[in-house]
């Protein structure tokens, strides 16, 4: 059995998950806190991907990072760095599809509590930087990490803009679900069985781990208060 699905599959979603959940954060913080014109066009924008069909996801990647496409032109003459049919683009793919999961999660969770606390802190003399580490940050963490659960398990799990724009490549871009995929297109069921029952794990254990947590953490706070 290759394992190299498994591994390429988790250091994708890793990469992607790093970087959802931070660029996530800051546009959550910066949106949930503010009102400005164009606000709820740039909302509506982020959170396309969760209503549009993979494929059409995939095509526009394919579009925009294709070697005539208007990024994929320029990364690949001025970098020699080229997108399309590259792990890269899975990563890519599995930021775009994600991103809408880490960004809902993290606006909740920042509106979810009373914004007088930082108030409080600022008028005290406290910086925003440590205001936001040392009060915005911990109350808004059961959120964030739900997010970022979430965020994990669908660019773990993310098929169509990945077939898209990274192709099925063995052992360079064959993610899981492209090994199931392709495991049935040529009647391999077992090899195929065996990835769906893997990612199935996965993503159960990490639900399990979240919701785990989560009632551990409602029981603490209980019996503090």
């Amino acid at each position: 059995m290759n394992y190299t699905p498994l591994f390429l599959s988790l250091k994708i979603a890793g990469i992607a998950t790093c970087i959802v959940v931070i660029i996530g954060i800051l546009f959550a913080r910066l949106l949930a806190r503010n009102e400005f014109p164009g606000k709820r066009i740039i909302e509506a924008v982020i959170m396309l991907p969760l209503v549009l069909p993979p494929t059409v996801v995939g095509f526009a990647l394919l579009y925009l990072f294709g070697r005539n496409g208007p990024i994929g032109g320029i990364l690949l003459d001025w970098f020699n760095i080229q997108i399309v049919f590259t792990w890269i683009g899975a990563v890519i793919a599995a930021i775009v599809v994600s991103f809408p999961l880490m960004y809902q999660s993290a606006s909740a969770a920042f509106q979810n509590y009373d914004r007088n606390i930082e108030n409080a802190a600022l008028t005290m003399g406290a910086s925003r930087w440590k205001v936001f580490w040392t009060i915005s940050f911990p109350l808004a963490w059961p959120g964030l990490l739900a997010g970022f659960v979430l965020t994990f398990a669908r660019a773990l799990g993310e098929f169509g803009a990945t077939l898209m724009i990274a192709g099925f490549i063995p052992n360079q871009t064959e993610t899981i679900p492209l090994a199931i995929y392709f495991a049935v297109e040529s009647g391999n069921m077992d090899e195929a069985l065996f990835w769906v029952i893997s990612i199935i794990l996965i993503g159960f254990s990490a639900i399990l781990w979240l919701n785990w947590w989560s009632g551990k953490n409602i029981l603490r706070f209980r019996s503090d208060s």
